[in-house]
């Protein structure tokens, strides 16, 4: 924990992404746990990215953060003070030897095509903690707010069951064409190396949807066979559209599917996860370990600290020129202006 100033957008994390950077090169070091109040939603970024980058596990309680899923590689989020420190414990007893985290490449940008809410609403949960910048017709924050929700930018997540893509037209649980449609235009943007995608089953949905995604699908990628397909199948054995048919037909065009969500984010975060340049100094690891000297001022007990530590310490009486009283604060200030 740096102090919740630290983790807004006017200071970047500097002292946390230091601290990060410290601890990863600490032989001593098993697990290291970030404690923080939410931060601001692109430093959260830069630091969870920073985290996953190094072969050590990592906590995370940023307290209030929404977060879909309890572990993204070596990260493992908490919800909890409590729940920081029982996750901290168990790692450090069951740390698994030779983890290692793939080095991000730059892989272009994910367009996320989903036919309801739900499923667009959980993505975003779980892949604004990597991916930046992220945009959605649905946001949960105000600025991952798309321009236009016609045509993504960035990293893009779409509710296409939104009303405004629903005038006059059937829901995209039922209708392929609008999803087809973007697909289409998506693929022609250079800088989208992957559409995802969700395929819902059961009463209420398409009789037979990948039997229409799949061509498509088979057709784009003849195209532009780097671009990736990513779908999220949702449904079960009992379901009439044969859940394995769907699965296979997607499989045979190229496609990459999962069952759960969850599963499809793990991937995603990994994959495009930002490649982040630390640009702060590194602190020196060797010069924490010499004797240390310090002059205190202000708060005498961590003077007494210091000298219960064996360190050389010089205290200094300070106190607050105005000592807290709110008329003498006030003609310093105008003193200052």
């Amino acid at each position: 924990g740096t102090g919740g100033r630290d983790l807004k957008s006017e200071v970047g994390a500097i002292t946390a992404l230091q601290a990060l950077d410290l601890l990863a090169r600490d032989p001593e070091t098993k697990v290291i746990v970030i404690i923080s109040k939410p931060p601001s939603p692109e430093v959260a970024t830069q630091l969870l990215s920073a985290a996953q980058s190094i072969a050590k596990p990592v906590v995370v309680d940023f307290i209030g953060y929404p977060v879909s899923t309890h572990k993204l590689g070596n990260l493992h989020f908490a919800v909890s003070l409590d729940e920081a420190a029982e996750l901290a414990v168990r790692l450090s007893q069951t740390i698994e030897l030779g983890f290692t985290v793939q080095k991000p490449a730059d892989h272009g940008y994910v367009r996320g095509l989903f036919s309801g809410g739900t499923l667009a609403y959980e993505a975003l949960l779980g892949l604004q903690a990597t991916l930046a910048p992220l945009y959605s017709n649905a946001p949960i924050t105000s600025n991952q707010l798309v321009n236009d929700p016609l045509h993504s930018e960035g990293h893009t997540i779409i509710d296409l069951g939104d009303e405004f893509f629903m005038v006059g037209r059937l829901h995209p649980m039922i209708d392929n064409d609008l999803r087809i449609r973007r697909m289409r235009q998506e693929a022609t943007d250079p800088e989208v190396s992957l559409i995802l995608f969700d395929v819902v089953l059961g009463e209420g949905s398409h009789p037979n949807p990948a039997s229409e995604l799949a061509p498509v699908i088979a057709e784009l990628k003849a195209k532009r066979p780097e671009l990736e397909f990513v779908a999220i199948v949702i449904g079960t054995q009992d379901d009439s559209q044969d859940i394995d048919s769907q699965i296979n037909q997607l499989v045979a065009a190229g496609v990459v599917v999962y069952r759960t969500l969850a599963h499809a984010v793990q991937l995603l975060s990994t994959v495009f996860r930002q490649a982040l340049t630390n640009p702060y100094p590194s602190v020196n690891l060797d010069q924490l370990t010499q004797p240390f000297a310090a002059i205190n001022l202000g708060l005498e007990s961590f003077y007494d600290s210091l000298r219960s530590q064996g360190a050389d310490a010089v205290h200094v009486d300070w106190r607050p020129p105005a000592g807290g009283n709110e008329k003498l604060a006030a003609l310093l200030q105008r003193m200052k202006k």
